[in-house]
């Protein structure tokens, strides 16, 4: 299977997106945080740092659970620090 490239949209999501879990994790090792998510601290990485901007349903709900963050906030928060997604943007 072949993805396609993001879109700068998507790019600055998910960067967005690793910063707000930055934030979230505060001085807590990535280690631990990923661990508790059940995740790789590669993986986390990843996330954080934009490199994995489109991660899975269930790994954004365990890294949600374990960080005290709401989805929905965390949802909205990403997409309103990227802004309007063009194709959006356009229609309305």
């Amino acid at each position: 299977m072949v993805r396609n490239p993001l879109t700068p949209w998507e790019r600055r999501r998910g960067e967005t997106f690793g910063m707000l879990l930055r934030r979230a994790r505060g001085d807590r090792s990535m280690v631990e945080i990923a661990a508790a998510a059940g995740l790789s601290a590669e993986t986390l990485r990843k996330i954080e740092t934009g490199r994995a901007p489109t991660p899975a349903f269930f790994t954004v709900a365990a890294l949600a659970t374990v960080l005290g963050l709401s989805m929905d906030d965390l949802a909205a928060a990403s997409a309103e620090a990227a802004g309007a997604e063009p194709e959006l943007a356009e229609a309305g």
